[in-house]
């Protein structure tokens, strides 16, 4: 099932995602897919507020994983950009995270397509303009709830 929408402003995505973060149970992931810029960060935040995880949220482009907890589940906010190949994302360990005992939220994506296969739902973000997005939620398996 597919729903598109569009955000105004940074907020109203944070909102957005927070509304999808309610009906996340553990060993759900969701796949960003966007180009700089687009607001998978921003999204992420929004996860991360509606998980109820009161840390500030940032890209772990180099650090490939940042790991947030102290909300209703933990939050594995996994970048893939630096990677190029699904060996070297096998070589990380991400997997360990994937599927765990939290939400793994997995922007780029899409350079791992075997990875966007299995995940429960893809955000394809883009830019329409000033603070402006268009924002794609395919829920792709049964296991993420209802779309907000």
């Amino acid at each position: 099932m597919k729903k598109v929408t569009l955000t105004n402003s940074p907020e109203e995505t944070v909102a957005l995602a927070a509304e999808v973060a309610r009906s996340l149970k553990a060993g759900d992931a969701i796949g960003l897919i966007g180009e700089l810029g687009a607001g998978k960060t921003c999204f992420v935040r929004g996860i991360a507020d509606g998980l109820g995880v009161k840390c500030y949220v940032k890209s772990p482009s180099f650090t490939i994983i940042n790991i947030y907890e102290g909300g209703r589940l933990p939050l594995y906010h996994i970048d893939l950009y630096r990677l190029s190949s699904a060996s070297e994302l096998r070589e990380t360990g991400l997997e360990d995270y994937i599927y765990g005992n939290g939400i793994s939220v997995i922007e780029w994506v899409d350079r791992a397509p075997e990875l966007a296969a299995q995940c429960c739902l893809v955000v394809r973000l883009g830019c329409k303009g000033e603070g402006v997005r268009e924002v794609e939620l395919e829920y792709m398996q049964q296991s993420c709830s209802s779309v907000p």
